[in-house]
């Protein structure tokens, strides 16, 4: 899951994105209206989330907002905002947001809204499985038939995006936009590492991994 941060002090962005990528979120962030804009309009299908302040510089969250919405009505926005009034409550939400949390806020409390959001934006589906694996995004936890598996948030956000996509072929590039930072080195062989990492933890031994490789391509999770 890959998230937009808009965000111009540098202390909130920064506990925001540490504790969104701890949770297994790709996390891109802009300082200013502008940046934050050009992210937007330029990878808008790639973001499952926006989180936009309302005072940005150079660009007003607001009019990041209503741009987005001219284009794109689905992807969920969360304002991130000192104004507390009913009235900018109600502006912000006319404006085309999906939600607004007041500063200061609960990190558990923003996760909480995003993960609603995201549940609504899916269709609810928070099960998936696969040849005896199953992953919860709900609890967080992964199964080999009936067998707590522990991974790691990157191999938990890894895993889950093939789930989300079986029995399409998830191309590499893609992989990284989605599971890493934007401006992560599109050198993808980092992919593989986390690829054996699982397979040694869900494989069973003497049959093909679960996870197909299509050799120059990607990977794939078949039925």
């Amino acid at each position: 899951m890959r998230i937009l941060l808009a965000e111009d002090e540098a202390a909130i962005a920064g506990f925001i994105k540490q504790g969104l990528e701890e949770e297994g979120f790709a996390v891109d962030v802009a300082y200013n209206g502008k940046i934050g804009l050009e992210l937007a309009l330029d990878n808008l299908t790639e973001y499952d989330v926006i989180l936009l302040d309302w005072m940005l510089p150079g660009i007003s969250g607001i009019e990041i907002c209503r741009n987005i919405r001219k284009i794109n009505n689905e992807i969920p926005i969360i304002f991130l905002t000192a104004k507390d009034t009913v009235d900018d409550t109600v502006f912000g939400l006319e404006a085309g947001a999906n939600d607004y949390l007041k500063k200061p806020f609960a990190f558990e409390e923003l996760l909480a809204r995003i993960k609603v959001l995201l549940r609504s934006k899916t269709g609810e589906q928070t099960v998936f499985e696969s040849g005896g694996v199953l992953l919860n995004t709900e609890v967080h936890s992964v199964f080999k038939n009936g067998e707590t598996v522990e991974l790691t948030q990157k191999e938990f956000a890894l895993l889950e995006y093939l789930l989300r996509n079986k029995g399409k072929v998830c191309r590499r590039t893609r992989i990284i936009e989605k599971i890493w930072d934007i401006h992560f080195d599109k050198d993808t062989s980092v992919i593989d590492v986390f690829i054996n990492a699982i397979r040694k933890k869900l494989d069973d031994p003497g049959n093909d991994s679960f996870i197909q490789t299509i050799r120059g391509v990607g990977y794939r999770i078949n039925d």
